[in-house]
Formats: C-alpha cells, structure tokens, sequence
C-alpha cells in the first residue's frame, strides 16, 4: 500500500475513533506510521486530509443508486425503495459522525463546500438521484401521475437521515431494516400505482 493510501485508512480510523476535533495530524502520521512532514506532502492541510478521507473513504450512495436505476421498471417498486432507504440509513449512519466534526469546523465546512461547489457532487446528489428513479418509474406507471417525485425522495431520504441521527442518541424498539419497510410503506399510497 503507498503512503498516501495509508495516511488516508489511518486518518479515517483516527476521525472515527477520536472524533474529527481531536484527530489531530500529529495523530494520523503516528498511525499511518510516518512523519507529519510526509503527511503534508501529500495533504496541504488538515482540512484537505478530511476533503480526501470524506469523498474517498466514506462510502456513498453512489452503488445503491446503480442498482435502484437498473431496476426501473423491474420488480417490485416498495421493494426497490426498500432497499435504497436502508442503504441510505446505514450510510448516515456512518457519516454523522465525520459530517458532525465539519460542522463544528469553519474551516473545513468551507473547503468542503468548495469541493463540492467544484465537482457538482455533495449529499444532494443522493435526492436528486432518487427522485430520477421515481420520474423514470413515472413515465412507465408505476408511480402516480400527480405524485411529486421531488418531494417524495426529500421525504424518504429526510426520514433515513433522521433515523440514523436518532440511532447515535438513543435504543430504537425497532431495527433499521423494519424501520425503512414501514417507511415505504407509509409513502407507497400516495406514490406507488
């Protein structure tokens, strides 16, 4: 493994286990086994380090996606959405932490705004594919002609968000896989055909 691939696996460890404030550089070279001089050679910064640990290392919605594009028009609608809105919990799930630490920084809210203003990705993007999926389900009937499919990815993926947020705080009585079940379920009388 290169030292850049290194530094990024033990820089995603450190921001994990100590939290993003206290996964100091200082941190991340004694774990990734090398100097802070040969961290910032390959990062200018602690903030560039979190740009490249976040769009490299945190697994995104990006497959989940695929798979809910591919299955336009195929199997079951509830099911397809299912799966997408479980993906999604776990995936916040896993991001809250990290996205929590870029909140309290200024700094680094900044830098990832750049990155994403620069490469026209960000959590959006994780909406705007869902409501695709639902305009393609449109166009075929399988999703209500009047149903509004910006709102209703808003809604799903609002809900998986919040469930995730609540999963860091408190015991839920029920398990996220149940949990995205009855919440398709929910939406599927004012969506699904």
């Amino acid at each position: 493994m290169d030292t850049r691939e290194r530094i990024l696996d033990a820089a995603t460890r450190a921001m994990r286990d100590l939290g993003v404030a206290r996964a100091t550089t200082k941190e991340i070279a004694k774990a990734a086994d090398c100097s802070e001089a040969l961290l910032y050679k390959h990062f200018s910064s602690k903030e560039m380090l979190y740009n490249a640990v976040f769009r490299e290392r945190i697994p995104v919605l990006k497959e989940a996606s695929a798979r809910l594009h591919a299955n336009v028009g195929k199997g079951s609608l509830e099911e397809n959405l299912t799966e997408y809105a479980l993906a999604a919990v776990r995936l916040y799930k896993d991001v809250l932490p990290l996205a929590g630490g870029m909140f309290a920084d200024p700094m680094l809210l900044d830098v990832m705004r750049a990155s994403f203003a620069s490469t026209g990705s960000g959590p959006h993007q994780a909406v705007l594919a869902l409501a695709r999926f639902l305009r393609a389900e449109q166009r075929r009937g399988r999703v209500l002609a009047e149903a509004d499919p910006d709102a209703a990815a808003a809604l799903l993926l609002g809900a998986c968000f919040q469930r995730a947020f609540f999963e860091h705080l408190v015991e839920l009585p029920d398990d996220a896989d149940r949990f995205a079940a009855d919440l398709v379920s929910m939406l599927a009388p004012a969506l699904i055909v």
